[in-house]
């Protein structure tokens, strides 16, 4: 018996995945991201309860931020599966997932201005 997965609100701006996240269940769960984080400023997702991932998985988070960084709506997530972790890794995406986005599109951040100062 295959379980569903679910995307619940847990507080303002504030969900929670649970379930499998594969190919069988993503799409699924960017229709539920796009009815739920719309009239948020900022998204905090946390993947504790996620059962199993692949690589539909990864997608769906870099869509998630895809869609942040159109709306300028700030997103992060939370207790990322190792395994998720691992495939972000290996395709060179891990740092997206772990800073996700602070909804600030402009060139420039606080770590580009500390890096300036040390260039010469």
């Amino acid at each position: 018996e295959a379980v569903a997965p679910a995307l619940t609100a847990t507080g303002p701006g504030e969900f929670s995945v649970t379930g499998p996240v594969t190919f069988a269940t993503a799409g699924a769960l960017l229709d539920a991201g796009r009815g739920q984080f719309g009239g948020h400023s900022a998204i905090a997702v946390n993947l504790k309860g996620v059962s199993r991932v692949d690589s539909a998985g990864l997608a769906l988070l870099l869509e998630w931020l895809r869609q942040a960084r159109t709306d300028r709506r700030a997103m992060t997530f939370t207790a990322l599966p190792d395994k998720l972790l691992a495939i972000a890794r290996l395709s060179g995406v891990d740092g997206l997932l772990t800073d996700g986005y602070s909804g600030v599109s402009s060139g420039t951040s606080p770590s580009a201005s500390s890096s300036s100062a040390s260039s010469r």
